[in-house]
């Protein structure tokens, strides 16, 4: 049996405009999925169900954070927040993976979500929602 080749995801990084967000502590990346039609007619071969191949989605992207309000990264003036405030350009995001070839996965995105929380008992974060649009780009 070959030895494994899996990497280690220690190490990703998430940019906006090419500026890395600080403390990111968990990434999902996008799920891709794609829509389908059904087709199906009395004349189906063997009576199976067919399909057409329809719109494709990249979802959404979801991450938390470390928050440091006054961070440039985070904060209402140049950060997350500020992304949440602006109501006409859409960001371009990347995610920097820790392999060999540092593989990015970008794509234009709005942030959608940003829930901060505050426990008594822990640090300040913040999970944030990214939709993303259009064509994610994997290279």
């Amino acid at each position: 049996m070959a030895a494994s080749v899996a990497v280690n995801a220690f190490g990703t990084l998430l940019k906006r405009n090419g500026t890395t967000i600080a403390e990111v502590t968990d990434i999902t990346p996008p799920e891709l999925s794609r829509d389908t039609a059904e087709v199906t007619h009395h004349q189906s071969p063997g009576m199976w169900r067919e399909f057409l191949k329809i719109l494709k989605d990249a979802g959404e992207v979801s991450l938390s954070i470390n928050y440091i309000p006054s961070n440039t990264t985070h904060n209402a003036a140049t950060g997350l927040l500020a992304d949440l405030a602006n109501d006409t350009t859409i960001d371009t995001w990347t995610l920097v993976f820790p392999d060999a070839g540092a593989t990015t996965w970008s794509f234009a995105g709005i942030l959608t979500k940003f829930s901060a929380k505050a426990p008594i008992d822990d640090r300040l974060t913040a999970d944030i929602t990214l939709k993303v649009n259009g064509v994610p780009t994997l290279a």
